[in-house]
């Protein structure tokens, strides 16, 4: 009876063992930006962050403080909720804020916004981390795409 505590601990050390983040999740690329929603009080536009998943665990991914700029104007700051990751898979993980339409007509970007009304495109950045975790590993990916989106009017 001595001997069963041994292969429990052994079992649960192997498989702990052979489960590990041997590396981390390959950031793939941000694709289709998009326009949601335009209403007269906010604009809705919404990316797609594209991951693969090497491990044999998952983890979680977590966006931190990726800014949104409209035509190179600062507009707001995007913080989710934390993604589960799963384990030797492909995922994505949805970027989606709401800009305040008063914000695009302040300021600066006025003339942004009147040349993007003519040309009927608007020019949206996303910038800033997301941040992976598994298993007290940690590791930071830099976001920083630009795309011409049409807009409807």
């Amino acid at each position: 009876m001595k001997l069963l505590p041994l292969i429990i601990l052994s079992t649960i050390l192997f498989l702990t063992l052979s489960c590990s983040v041997k590396e981390k999740p390959e950031f793939l690329k941000v694709e289709n930006i998009k326009v949601l929603e335009s209403t007269s009080k906010h604009l809705t536009v919404s990316a797609d962050a594209h991951f693969i998943n090497p491990n044999d665990i998952g983890g979680e991914l977590k966006t931190d403080a990726v800014k949104v700029y409209v035509n190179d104007n600062e507009m707001v700051t995007v913080s989710t909720k934390s993604f589960k990751v799963p384990p030797k898979k492909e995922f994505t993980i949805p970027l989606i804020t709401q800009i305040p339409t008063d914000s695009l007509l302040s300021g600066k970007s006025i003339g942004g916004l009147i040349n993007s009304l003519f040309s009927k495109k608007i020019k949206v950045q996303y910038k800033g981390d997301i941040i992976y975790r598994a298993l007290g590993f940690s590791y930071r990916y830099n976001v920083d795409i630009t795309d011409n989106i049409k807009i409807k009017l």
